[in-house]
């Protein structure tokens, strides 16, 4: 096959202790999934369906490399997020199927321009370009399930410069894994390669160009990098 021009090279992610990559498909985020962001946010925690947005897969850093500060923006928050790495998909996954689908998990970072998104959000229009930026998804390397399982309850935390913002624990998520998947593949039939950001615990707050971020989650894996 002949293509105009050189197709990109594969996006993907290091597989911990593995020479293997892993490929990324589609970059799922999760919003409103810790009742404490919620308030802090303004808002109040709601029952019904999670929100859900969109990264490209290009989107994302790997290899603690460093993050640029994004342009258009004077405003950019961290949000530090467990992620689901897809092995397997479909459509109407069942909850007591979904973790049957889940390859590993990640420690994954969802940058936002929070001046872009408000604006966005006062006018009623699509989060994208707060969200879907060049180098908005840093990601650590991923920890297959075989090797650590499912983290039904693990600490989560962020620093910045070694002071810590971000302290919480997974089992506060409001959607837990499997209603997440679950919920996702109603509207999306997912596949293998798919990384699903599954929201942020209170604690979010800006950065400025030569901070230092490290990110931890217990028995996940974590991700150290600077913001240039």
């Amino acid at each position: 096959m002949e293509y105009v021009f050189d197709p990109n090279p594969v996006v993907s992610v290091a597989v911990l202790n593995s020479a293997m990559q892993f490929p990324v498909h589609r970059i799922y985020c999760v919003g409103q999934n810790y009742a404490d962001h919620v308030r802090e946010m303004g808002g109040e925690p709601k029952q019904g369906t999670p929100v859900f947005f969109s990264k490209p897969a290009d989107a994302i850093v790997t290899d603690n490399k460093d993050v640029p500060y994004p342009p258009a923006t004077n405003n950019l928050h961290y949000e530090v997020e467990l992620v689901i790495a897809l092995g397997q998909g479909g459509s109407n996954i069942s909850t007591a199927a979904a973790l049957d689908c889940v390859f590993g998990y990640a420690v994954g970072i969802d940058f936002t321009r929070r001046d872009l998104q408000a604006q966005a959000k006062s006018a009623g229009r699509p989060w994208d370009v707060a969200k879907g930026f060049d180098g908005s998804a840093p990601i650590s390397a991923i920890n297959p399930v075989a090797q650590m399982g499912h983290p039904s309850s693990a600490v989560i935390e962020l620093s910045v410069n070694g002071e810590t913002r971000q302290h919480s624990n997974v089992e506060n998520m409001i959607w837990s894994v499997e209603d997440i998947i679950a919920e996702l593949s109603s509207f999306f039939a997912l596949t293998s390669g798919d990384l699903i950001y599954t929201g942020t615990p209170a604690g979010v707050s800006a950065v400025v160009a030569g901070d230092k971020i490290a990110a931890n989650i217990q028995d996940v894996g974590s991700i150290a990098f600077s913001v240039i």
